[in-house]
């Protein structure tokens, strides 16, 4: 048995443990044979979640719901436990999850140590910002339980700390309340990137925001696509969750149907849909989680997967960082089917390595072509740079050393908290390479 990542590229084929417990994790991590990394649902895109050389740790089975304050909106639940789960928990008693990012088949462990963030970043910040309390077994010191006021150190090292602060148990955190599973919806088309910051600073009142982006527009309209806002409806008592998904990408799409043409042509039946301009009530599901109604849509950039690249650019080079990303991509000719804009505010989560803060993010997915991909994907990366930005630890599968560590100064702080006997290749690729 082996482990991929999401994008398809990264393969771990060392031993792999599952637990399903606590004390489960305890017996397992105590007799593991080599380091090891935490493994959820396998959402991350890069190598985040891959130990390629050594061993990987399971947690799937820990689902468990551990307490509920309906009255409160404050749920204690296992890191196994995914998004999905919960969702299906809280929506029929009135409440939401604080903040999600396009897919709910994600772990709660995963979510808190990616510290995600969503489409309301602006005003709500990451995932992070709402968690209470952090159950955490770690090699030397067994469990802890960390927050705000008790390890705060750790506490703040572990939400982002992409799993290398020790095994996360359970977390605890606060629900977001909501009236009604339908949200209002506003879908507008607009003609250039221009327009795209007018209609987020327009939207600033509104609760979540986000723009689909045409990566090979022309030079006039670049950066033009769909701006989608939205709130949640207090007309409607429904509480109606969402269905599972009833599609599935049936093959690994062969690679010369992934080219410049067949994207272009997407875009553009993409932008003339009915529902391209529309205006009223929707489930949550087809706003948050598009993708979701399609399993395995990764499997659409074939056998040789996908590499994801998602940058954020602070708020006073945003416009012209942005247009020069656009810009690069639409001249490699290695555009993107889903390329999306999101305006961030500041972070207000206490996550040591989290990815967001004031600006504007961009991200999209680059089929695998070798050598090509990953020579555009380093001059993103000094683009990025130039301009102070950075690149998000759960989508990346390719940043340098040199990189990361301008991007992440922070990052010594994270390593001197590491549980020594967990490791993955993102980080031996980024912080450990070089170092003796």
């Amino acid at each position: 048995m082996s482990l991929k990542s999401w994008g398809n590229i990264h393969i771990h084929k060392g031993e792999i443990f599952s637990v399903d417990s606590k004390h489960h994790v305890e017996s397992v991590v105590e007799h593991m044979p080599s380091k090891f990394i935490t493994h959820g649902m396998g959402r991350s895109y890069g190598d985040v979640a891959i130990n390629s050389d050594g061993a990987a740790l399971l947690t799937k089975r820990m689902d468990r719901i551990l307490e509920v304050d309906w009255k409160k909106g404050i749920v204690k639940a296992e890191a196994g436990v995914t998004f999905d789960d919960l969702l299906h928990l809280c929506v029929p008693q009135g409440w939401f999850l604080p903040v999600t990012p396009g897919t709910k088949f994600i772990s709660l462990g995963g979510a808190v140590a990616n510290d995600v963030h969503g489409k309301n970043h602006h005003k709500s910040g990451s995932f992070g910002a709402f968690i209470r309390q952090i159950g955490l077994y770690r090699s030397c010191e067994g469990f802890l339980t960390l927050s705000p006021e008790k390890n705060e150190e750790l506490f703040k090292a572990t939400i982002g700390g992409i799993g290398l602060t020790g095994v996360i148990n359970w977390v605890e955190f606060q629900l977001k309340h909501i009236d009604s599973s339908n949200v209002y919806v506003e879908n507008i088309r607009y003609n250039s990137l221009n327009e795209f910051f007018e209609l987020s600073d327009d939207s600033h009142d509104w609760d979540y925001s986000v723009a689909w982006v045409d990566c090979f527009a022309s030079p006039k309209k670049r950066g033009s696509g769909i701006f989608s806002r939205a709130y949640f409806a207090n007309l409607s008592s429904e509480k109606k969750v969402h269905s599972s998904p009833s599609l599935a990408w049936p093959i690994k799409t062969p690679s010369f149907f992934l080219n410049k043409m067949s994207i272009s042509v997407f875009n553009f039946l993409y932008k003339s849909r009915p529902i391209a301009t529309y205006e009223g009530l929707s489930h949550y599901a087809p706003f948050f989680y598009p993708l979701d109604g399609i399993r395995s849509w990764n499997n659409l950039y074939g056998r040789q997967g996908f590499f994801q690249h998602q940058c954020l650019i602070p708020p006073h080079n945003a416009s012209e960082g942005i247009d020069r990303l656009l810009k690069l991509i639409k001249n490699s000719g290695q555009g993107s089917f889903l390329a999306v804009l999101k305006s961030h505010g500041k972070e207000i989560s206490p996550g040591l390595l989290s990815f967001g803060g004031p600006g504007v993010s961009l991200a999209l997915d680059f089929p695998n072509k070798g050598r090509e991909t990953l020579d555009l994907l380093g001059k993103l990366d000094s683009i990025v740079l130039e301009y102070n930005g950075k690149n998000y630890l759960a989508k990346d599968g390719h940043m340098s050393s040199d990189t990361f560590k301008k991007m992440y100064p922070q990052w010594q702080l994270l390593e001197n908290l590491r549980d020594r006997n967990i490791m993955s290749d993102l980080w031996k690729r980024t912080a450990l390479k070089g170092l003796s």
